[in-house]
């Protein structure tokens, strides 16, 4: 796996049913350059097969600082198209994210800013630190975010609070980021590899093909009239439940004597 390449610039792991990605640029912040963007893509989709969920986190203390600005520099001197693609490598690996049927949660402490802000966003979960700092910081720069907050951010926190935070560049804390529902949860930093070793088995302990439909509706469902997306949900739960699926749904809840 790319884990093993001396010099990956993001490190692929496996442990049985669980997945593991880290971005390798502690030096940088984990600053995403247009290799990271690629490496992060092919790691998703290497290991999405072969595991039940897939956790993504930074190296050396901090999530993801952003775009890598000599890098930035470097491919604006060559043109439009090559700064492009520093863009596009980033969206194709969060594209990734949301097209694999597993769920992805990201890790997060220290620094979450700019690209690495965007990269919480894309996710299907988000833990972090309650202590850790997120912040689209592109306006501090003079700079138009380009990994997609104007697009998902006000999606998930509303607009006021989308534009709140782009358009001033305000950092928040993990514990704010949970109560303005941006993440999924935050906790005090010494029990951060605690609380997601336990969500990850809780994960890992679900039906692979209900987690898929269910993270695959919930995607979509931005892009729907509420009607048009309650019949999806409704075919995928009869999908489900005429097979062996729904056999193993009952057996289970039978062997617990009902309880829920």
């Amino acid at each position: 796996m790319t884990g093993t390449v001396n010099g990956a610039q993001v490190l692929v792991r496996r442990a049985e049913r669980v997945g593991y990605l880290t971005l390798n640029r502690p030096e940088a912040m984990n600053a995403i350059t247009v290799r990271l963007g690629a490496e992060l893509e092919a790691g998703v989709r290497e290991l999405a097969p072969l595991v039940d969920v897939i956790v993504i986190r930074g190296a050396g203390g901090n999530f993801c600082g952003g775009g890598d600005v000599p890098e930035l520099d470097r491919l604006r001197g060559q043109g439009r198209e090559a700064l492009a693609e520093l863009f596009l490598a980033f969206r194709r690996a969060l594209t990734a994210i949301a097209e694999v049927s597993v769920p992805v949660l990201a890790v997060v402490e220290g620094n979450a800013v700019a690209g690495g802000f965007e990269l919480i966003q894309a996710c299907d979960l988000a833990v972090v630190a309650a202590d850790a700092r997120l912040a689209d910081i592109h306006a501090r720069f003079g700079q138009i975010p380009g990994g997609g907050s104007t697009q998902r951010l006000p999606r998930i926190v509303g607009q006021p609070r989308a534009l709140g935070l782009i358009l001033t560049g305000d950092r928040i804390s993990g514990a704010e980021a949970a109560s303005w529902g941006l993440v999924y949860r935050a906790v005090p930093g010494d029990r951060l590899d605690q609380e997601v070793s336990e969500l990850v088995a809780r994960l890992i302990g679900g039906s692979r093909a209900a987690l898929a439909a269910s993270k695959r509706l919930v995607r979509e469902a931005a892009g729907l009239p509420l009607e048009e997306g309650l019949d999806r949900e409704l075919a995928a739960v009869l999908d489900h439940l005429v097979g062996p699926a729904g056999d193993a749904a009952v057996a289970a809840f039978t062997a617990r004597g009902g309880r829920r």
